[in-house]
């Protein structure tokens, strides 16, 4: 099978994880190396944003989320793709992209997700709480598998709630996701 092309250059954290991308997929990558993120980096990550576009695609734990929220201040409309925390692990416990499997690293870049300004807020905390994603004992568990199907990354109620709302995320998508739960 050919490796499918990803235009966007994608910003990762480390070598590690290009190395991993370039067997997964065919694309460009700018390395942050590490949470401190210079002003070099930031530059690379302006000129790619205005030549090609960028694709955030950090670890999914503390220090990738400080990066991607680093990045994402100073650019809030880039692009965005999340690894699932339990595709991520290493077989020594580490967590990160260089650890995914090629199946699970092109199934986060073909779920991109683009941040829209937020005037009016869609998704209302009487929506959350109307879906049991908030304030109820099941809610984390709810959260958890309504981030995994839209492949956001887990995010406590408060950050999901932000999350629905920047990425425009229809209600009905949501209703239909926690649906299945009543299923199983």
């Amino acid at each position: 099978m050919e490796k499918p092309v990803i235009k966007e250059v994608v910003i990762v954290e480390g070598r590690d994880d290009t190395r991993r991308l370039n067997e997964a997929v065919s694309c460009e990558t700018i390395e942050t190396r590490g949470s401190a993120i210079d002003g070099t980096v930031m530059d690379e990550i302006e000129v790619a944003l205005s030549t090609r576009g960028a694709i955030i695609f950090t670890d999914p734990d503390f220090p990738g989320h400080k990066i991607r929220n680093t990045i994402l201040e100073r650019f809030p409309g880039i692009k965005e793709a999340f690894l699932p925390r339990d595709k991520a692990k290493g077989r020594l416990g580490g967590i990160g992209v260089e650890h995914a499997s090629i199946e699970s690293i092109r199934e986060s870049l073909s779920q991109v997700y683009t941040n829209m300004p937020v005037t009016e807020e869609a998704v209302t905390i009487q929506d959350m709480t109307g879906w049991g994603l908030s304030g109820t004992s099941e809610a984390s568990f709810r959260r958890r598998h309504l981030c995994d199907r839209l492949n956001i990354g887990y995010a406590n109620a408060g950050q999901l709630r932000k999350k629905l709302n920047r990425y425009n995320i229809d209600k009905a998508r949501i209703a239909n996701i926690l649906e299945e739960l009543a299923g199983e």
